[in-house]
């Protein structure tokens, strides 16, 4: 049986699908094994690419518009993270902030956990207090506004389910662990495996949830096709 053309191509952008959740798990594993070895030049080949298949994953999957525009934030983050300097890192971090915008239109208005409310209404200003003396003067004020835009993202995440909601806070630790680093603090060992691993993870959670979210929202909408 031929299957008619217009059939064909209404299905081809979904099979892209698998294709690029397997090239976005290559390249985690490339980034990961790349931070773990030591390997720079791996790094820094393999991180400017995660963001961008995730955020193409998205799009075949026919997710929102806010959804691949809030990755396309994350994947500039990215690249303006890579380099070392104290622009990079204000502009990186401005750019992660407005993908954090886009995930709250998505979020919703319904409401979050009691216990996730108070638990992020606690974290927030007990991390600031703790972090503001070892921060640089120049970046105390902009991390402190990210860390709530932030906090906020993560505790809206919770609303569309428990994969967001751990998406949310995947993304937030990974990012303390950063202001960690800014502010000099011990770390964990190799940390930038760590940062890369939650975010990673975090990332991929926020979008597959949101994506099932979009699809369950699409499937409750009545037929407005005319009877």
């Amino acid at each position: 049986m031929t299957v008619p053309a217009p059939a064909l191509r209404a299905r081809t952008p979904e099979a892209l699908g698998p294709i690029l959740l397997a090239a976005l798990g290559l390249a985690v594993a490339a980034d990961l094994g790349s931070l773990l070895a030591g390997a720079e030049l791996g790094h820094r080949v393999a991180k400017p690419l995660l963001m961008p298949l995730l955020a193409a994953y998205a799009a075949v999957r026919g997710g929102p518009r806010p959804l691949v525009i809030a990755l396309l934030f994350g994947w500039c983050g990215d690249v303006l993270l890579l380099a070392d300097a104290e622009w990079a890192f204000l502009l990186g971090m401005g750019s992660f902030a407005a993908g954090h915008l886009c995930y709250l239109v998505l979020f919703g208005r319904g409401r979050a956990p009691a216990p996730l409310t108070a638990l992020y209404a606690l974290l927030l200003p007990v991390t600031v207090v703790l972090l503001w003396p070892d921060l640089p003067a120049g970046l105390r004020v902009p991390v402190a506004g990210y860390a709530l835009l932030l906090t906020v993202m993560a505790w809206r995440a919770s609303v569309p389910g428990p994969v967001t909601a751990a998406g949310g806070a995947l993304f937030l630790v990974s990012d303390l662990l950063i202001a960690v680093e800014v502010a000099g603090w011990r770390q964990p060992p190799v940390p930038d495996f760590w940062i890369m691993f939650l975010y990673s993870a975090g990332q991929l959670l926020l979008t597959l949830g949101l994506l099932a979210a979009h699809r369950t929202a699409g499937a409750r909408e009545p037929d407005a096709r005319p009877v």
